[in-house]
């Protein structure tokens, strides 16, 4: 049997990045419907070999749709999701709206898997902040192999993870850097352009910004509620991929040479780290690929039982899309979605 599935925000990146994957994976649809807002209505988006007519959210029946992969921001969401799981249809939400709510189980495939049959509720899954996503499938197997107390981390995250307008906002300002035209900031606070912003979203009275929160909150709900974590948050000029520098802290003692086997063998990790000129992992060479790589692994001697390692992932696949698709195939592998149809 094959399913019905859903995707709203069919034009933009995330959305886009869905269809192209749920082609890759051979995802079990019988039928793949692009759904936009009204101003993209008519536009053609690439489903594998096929071109999809994109449709209309606003004006759309989900009663016989079973997944809906819903990448069309938190305002959206927030309007969208309970009526769409409401119709039977369970909602895989990209944005924020829902991750922090209890009856939404919060989800990564290789990290909580089985916390998604909490979704009865209300029909819906989250999906991860991005950086979260990656900085988890990590941080799980060393988790459960000497119990993490601390970490710090610090990213570096694409442009990618602020939309198209950001993508071509970089484009234009390093255009015009070599052109010696002006240099026009709209989508970010300050020039990105062969600079770096530790900006991400809202600051918030503790002087963090909320993409530094939601990965604390993020971390706490998936993985444990006791580890302390603290997060920087920084958009470099790259245009896909996020890489983050962790320091991580952990009850037992775990040598750089035990992590790295253990991640050798987790699931959604490639260990890249040859301790030599080039032999680790960058933004440019994980863009397009579903793997959490990890390089750089070494013994923080600062603390007791500390290390250090760098982590790089595609956060417009594993951070979003891939993530979404995956969820989707947990629903279909557990025969879950009768389940959703019950509980509208």
């Amino acid at each position: 049997m094959g399913y019905k599935v859903a995707v709203v925000g069919a034009t933009g990146n995330v959305g886009r990045e869905m269809l192209d994957i749920l082609a890759e994976r051979a995802f079990p649809a019988d039928e793949v419907v692009a759904l936009a807002s009204r101003r993209s209505q008519g536009q053609e988006v690439s489903f594998g070999d096929k071109i999809l007519k994109v449709k209309v959210l606003d004006t759309y029946d989900f009663s016989d749709t079973d997944i809906c992969l819903m990448s069309a921001g938190g305002d959206a969401s927030k309007e969208w999701s309970p009526r769409i799981g409401q119709q039977g249809c369970v909602v895989i939400d990209n944005s924020s709206a829902f991750r922090y709510d209890a009856d939404v189980p919060l989800i990564v495939p290789e990290v909580n898997a089985d916390a998604v049959v909490g979704f009865t509720k209300r029909n819906i899954i989250a999906n991860p902040n991005c950086s979260t996503a990656q900085l988890v499938v990590a941080l799980k197997p060393l988790h459960e192999a000497a119990t993490i107390k601390r970490v710090v981390v610090s990213t570096y995250q694409s442009v990618s993870g602020a939309g198209k307008d950001a993508m071509d906002e970089l484009f234009s300002q390093t255009r015009a850097v070599f052109t010696a035209g002006e240099v026009v900031t709209k989508k970010f606070t300050k020039r990105i352009a062969f600079n770096v912003i530790p900006h991400i979203d809202v600051f918030m009275e503790d002087g963090y910004t909320k993409e530094e929160w939601k990965m604390v909150a993020e971390t706490k709900k998936m993985l444990d509620p006791k580890i302390k974590l603290t997060a920087t948050a920084v958009r470099v000029p790259v245009f896909i991929g996020h890489a983050e520098a962790v320091n991580v802290e952990f009850e037992r003692p775990l040598s750089p040479e035990q992590a790295t086997e253990i991640l050798r063998a987790a699931p959604g990790v490639l260990v890249i780290d040859k301790r030599e000129n080039g032999g680790y992992m960058t933004p440019h060479e994980a863009a397009g690929e579903d793997a959490t790589y990890i390089s750089r692994m070494r013994e923080d001697a600062t603390v007791e039982n500390g290390l250090n390692f760098w982590c790089v992932s595609d956060n417009l696949r594993k951070g979003a899309a891939l993530n979404a698709v995956q969820i989707a195939e947990v629903l279909v592998n557990r025969k879950l979605l009768n389940k959703a149809k019950r509980a509208a």
